[in-house]
């Protein structure tokens, strides 16, 4: 089933360049449209861009090389800039397969709005600090320094919504299987202090946020303007300063907003407290994401996630007798995981009271501490990865102390036992928000009990 989420990062990226420089923007989401290459590279050359920022994921990258591609046949004298999760886990590699002039890791605002400069100066890109680029001789340099970052985020205009067509998104299917609705993604923070070795650096691990009246101010300007019925909250976890969680519940009660409120994977639910759980459904919470990763205490320790697996269960038993409906994620297939330890995630999976969940097989991506970990202990197994291919869900490999056919029979096993609980299916049936909607879930879920997820 098809699915897209609003690109937040180009919305904040458009927003701020057109604060600082007199630009015209055109901003396209080819996923969302269902475009190929060709149809994108289209749309670009009939707006005769002067500039072309691509910005994707690593599973879309191999169309986004065969776009960039096509721009530069179509447009010699455009400046193309890569940005993104795909080109900031893979720094220099992402130029070498991709012929863009620039490469954007991390933050963009700050680094984009300096290249726009620079270009319509026609400086050369030397002096700005951690940018990865392309000379004039074809060589690709990496600048040194560090990229900066906006330490203030209430310094940031609302993202660019105005720029976007937001019907796709509303009629598709979103994170966590959240039924369609005319909703808005937010960020009201960045970063993320905890240290999990399999986890992305894409804003760094400094925890920096927007400040309450900030986030309930931007909440309410789309729900007045945009007319949205629901907010999706796209944090890595929004709730690392309890303090603020309540705050922004209070004010969005004072300023009586009314909105349903998604957590798609914004939430550290071993630090959730009743309170403060309260405090999200007051806001508006009915649906929300609980990551538990592994069910092994040593392997907590070993991916550094460090979560307190009680307090994981009780937040989410809590939770969802309060009426929230909780999706779940688990991965299988960590660095000397045992066959003891995939039976203990699918056992605790299985006797909490989520009412989905995912088993996900464990991808070393680059820029991480796992890929690193991987490429010293079994550098034969990142061979295999067409990580272009990959998405989240496509990864058939085994980084676990367990043979590949048990493995896989686990895995099976895991989405079998999970789903096969009576109880569970009725809490389903009974509970998700949309009992209509879930039918269209219907055959997917049959075909993964039926044939396991990676066969």
């Amino acid at each position: 089933m098809p699915s897209a989420t609003p690109p937040l990062g180009l919305l904040y990226l458009a927003a701020y360049l057109r604060s600082k420089q007199p630009v015209d923007i055109h901003l396209i989401d080819s996923r969302a449209e269902g475009w190929p290459a060709e149809r994108l590279t289209r749309e670009i050359i009939d707006f005769d861009a002067d500039i072309v920022g691509f910005t994707a994921t690593t599973s879309a990258a191999l169309m986004m090389q065969e776009a960039v591609r096509l721009v530069r046949q179509a447009l010699p004298k455009c400046l193309v800039v890569l940005g993104g999760p795909h080109v900031t886990a893979f720094g220099p590699r992402a130029l070498e397969a991709i012929d863009a002039h620039a490469v954007v890791r991390g933050e963009g605002e700050l680094l984009f709005e300096q290249i726009v400069s620079a270009h319509v100066n026609g400086d050369d890109f030397d002096g700005i600090p951690g940018l990865i680029w392309r000379t004039r001789s074809n060589e690709v340099a990496v600048n040194d320094g560090v990229a900066p970052v906006i330490e203030n985020l209430d310094e940031l205009p609302f993202p660019a919504y105005d720029l976007l067509n937001m019907d796709p998104y509303w009629r598709v299917a979103r994170m966590s299987h959240v039924p369609p609705g005319r909703y808005a993604a937010m960020f009201s923070s960045r970063g993320c202090p905890y240290r999990c070795i399999y986890c992305h650096r894409i804003f760094g691990k400094t925890f920096r946020t927007h400040t309450a009246a900030r986030v309930a101010e931007e909440l309410e300007h789309y729900v007045r303007t945009m007319h949205v019925n629901e907010i999706e909250f796209v944090d890595d976890v929004f709730n690392f300063d309890a303090t603020r969680v309540l705050e922004f519940s209070d004010l969005l009660l004072k300023r009586n907003v009314k909105t349903k409120i998604v957590f798609p994977n914004a939430l550290r639910t071993d630090t959730l407290t009743e309170e403060s759980i309260d405090a999200l459904i007051a806001a508006g919470m009915y649906h929300s994401c609980f990551a538990l990763e592994t069910g092994s205490p040593r392997l907590q320790k070993y991916i550094r996630k460090n979560l307190n697996i009680d307090r994981f269960l009780k937040a989410v038993d809590y939770a969802t007798r309060k009426g929230v409906f909780a999706h779940g994620y688990a991965m299988m297939g960590f660095p000397t995981e045992s066959e003891a330890e995939i039976k203990e995630t699918i056992a605790t999976v299985c006797r909490s009271r989520l009412h989905t969940a995912v088993f996900f097989t464990v991808i070393p991506y680059p820029n991480t501490e796992l890929y690193d970990m991987i490429q010293q202990l079994r550098p034969e197994l990142l061979e295999k990865i067409q990580y272009e291919d990959s998405g989240y869900t496509g990864f058939a490999g085994n980084l676990s102390d367990v043979p590949d056919n048990r493995f896989f029979a686990l895995q099976r096993e895991a989405w079998r036992h999970f789903y096969l609980s009576p109880n569970r299916v009725y809490r389903i049936v009974r509970n998700y928000p949309s009992p209509k909607y879930l039918t269209r879930f219907l055959p997917v879920y049959v075909l993964r009990l039926g044939k396991g997820l990676y066969d």
